[in-house]
C-alpha cells in the first residue's frame, strides 16, 4: 500500500500533535488514535477515549533506527545489535516487543506494569517524517474497546465525536494490523502475531 507523502505534511496535524493533542489518521496499516507518548497526559487520554484497561500499554511508533535508539535510552529498554540486525529485516509493517532493563517511574503510565513495550519503525517516509517532527506516538488502532476498528474517518467519528482534537481522512482502509514479533537480548525471536 503506497500513500502519497502530504497526508501526514498537514500543519494542523503537526501542530495538534506537538501540543499533546489527540488525532485519527491513518498509519502504514490502519487508522489509529495516536498522541505524543512522551506526555503523560496525551497517553491517559487515549486509554479513556478508548475505554482500554491500563494492563496494556500501547505500540509506539517512532520514525526511523537513530530514533528507536534514542527512546530505547530514555525509557530503559533492551536494544542489542543483534536485536537491531533483526528489526532492519523485516519489511511488512512489524511491531517489535523490546524487553525493559528497569522500569523509571516517570514512565510508568506506558509501561503498564509490564516487562516490555512495543515499537514499529513504519514503511511509509511520508509517516517516518512526521514521527521525526511530532515525535514518537502512541498509536493503538481507532476503535473503543472490544469494536472492530475504524475502517473510515465517519466510523472513527461516531466511535469518538469531538473526544479527538482532530481526524485526518484517507478514505477506506481495510488493511491488516502490523506483524509482531518478540526479541530477546540475545537474537532470538519469537512471532506473537503473523
Amino acid at each position: 500500500m503506497q500513500f502519497p507523502q502530504t497526508i501526514w505534511q498537514d500543519d494542523k496535524l503537526i501542530q495538534t500533535l506537538t501540543n499533546g493533542g489527540v488525532a485519527v489518521m491513518p498509519t502504514d496499516t490502519i487508522y489509529g488514535i495516536v498522541g505524543c507518548a512522551l506526555r503523560q497526559e496525551t497517553v491517559e487520554r487515549i486509554y479513556k477515549i478508548k475505554n482500554r484497561n491500563e494492563d496494556s500499554p500501547f505500540i509506539i511508533l517512532v520514525g526511523s533506527m537513530e530514533e528507536l535508539e534514542k527512546l530505547a535510552l530514555e525509557l530503559a529498554l533492551e536494544l542489542t545489535n543483534d536485536e537491531k540486525n533483526v528489526i532492519s529485516k523485516f519489511e511488512k509493517p512489524t511491531s517489535f516487543i523490546l524487553p525493559v532493563r528497569e522500569k523509571k517511574e516517570k514512565y510508568k503510565y506506558l509501561y503498564q506494569g509490564q516487562d516490555s513495550l512495543t515499537f514499529r519503525i513504519p514503511i511509509e517516509n511520508g509517516l517516518c517524517e512526521l514521527l521525526r517532527q511530532a515525535g514518537p506516538l502512541v498509536a493503538p488502532s481507532a476503535n473503543p474497546k472490544g469494536l472492530t476498528p475504524a475502517k473510515n474517518i465517519k466510523e472513527a467519528q461516531k466511535y469518538f465525536g469531538d473526544e479527538v482534537d482532530l481526524y485526518i481522512d484517507d478514505g477506506e482502509m481495510v488493511s491488516e494490523p502490523s506483524r509482531i514479533v518478540r526479541l530477546y537480548p540475545d537474537g532470538k525471536v519469537s512471532i506473537i502475531r503473523e
